[in-house]
């Protein structure tokens, strides 16, 4: 009789819905990688989140070379997808993706506000080392580049602490997170893939604010030398875009997510 309840369910959803069995198995799953990856040893993480700093490096390689060959914007953002396809086969960690997984754990106490800000901090970290010597190597490289790398980090550098800059972060952790929660929502790696490329390419062609990326867009900038900002330009830009993406990525994504699985957080809370 269970099997064919959960059959009916799934029959009579409205269309686009997913059945409540359906919802509470992914949730089950979120919590459960994302006790995982609060749990990690440091050293993992720190090896995840530089592995993930490169990938979103070779997109930002991508993304220069094309542009500049080109002198499109879009077509450069179509070819940066190719770092988010990476940094999803890799299994590497970028510090935007932990909107979702390892915070519906927290919220399920199965993992603690402590080890959660070590996760962001760590991995964070660890993406912009890594995309630092990525944007070093690029520029050295590859030096015809350098005047496409300047422009895109001079218009992130120079966004301002504002509301439109603000919101461009929000939406750039709404997308991401959003990302997250897709690729989550199916064990098919082909499918995956698919949100992979088409969220990071509006990621990138809406030039969106987002602290790793653009981060890295103003590394190779300002290792020219030429740049008409400087690193305290950066360390502004970084603060305010990743307060801004972790707005975006917790409250209109993964709050609503979590809303519509109210039931099964209050259960884990008590268990835990």
């Amino acid at each position: 009789m269970g099997e064919q309840d959960s059959a009916h369910q799934r029959l009579t959803a409205e269309p686009g819905e997913r059945s409540e069995p359906e919802l509470e198995e992914a949730f089950d799953r979120l919590v459960g990688q994302g006790h995982e990856r609060l749990v990690r040893p440091l050293l993992p993480l720190v090896a995840t989140g530089l592995v993930g700093g490169i990938d979103v490096g070779v997109g930002v390689l991508m993304y220069l070379v094309v542009e500049h060959e080109t002198g499109n914007a879009l077509l450069g953002a179509l070819a940066f997808t190719i770092g988010f396809v990476a940094l999803l086969m890799a299994g590497s960690e970028l510090f935007t993706e932990n909107f979702l997984v390892p915070v519906a754990a927290v919220v399920a106490r199965d993992g603690t506000v402590a080890q959660l800000a070590r996760l962001w901090v760590v991995s964070l970290a660890a993406n912009l080392v890594a995309g630092l010597g990525m944007a070093a190597m690029i520029i050295t490289a590859i030096p015809s580049v350098q005047d496409t790398a300047i422009a895109s980090g001079a218009y992130y550098a120079q966004l301002g602490i504002n509301v439109r800059s603000f919101l461009l972060a929000v939406l750039a952790g709404a997308v991401i997170t959003l990302l997250t929660r897709m690729q989550n929502a199916t064990d098919s790696l082909g499918v995956k893939i698919v949100p992979a490329i088409l969220l990071s390419f509006v990621l990138v062609g809406a030039q969106l604010f987002h602290s790793v990326l653009d981060s890295i867009l103003m590394f190779a900038g300002l290792l020219t030398g030429r740049a008409p900002y400087g690193w305290a330009d950066w360390a502004g830009a970084l603060g305010w875009s990743a307060t801004g993406n972790v707005v975006g990525g917790l409250v209109l994504v993964t709050g609503v997510r979590l809303l519509r699985v109210q039931h099964r957080v209050v259960e884990e809370r008590r268990q835990g």
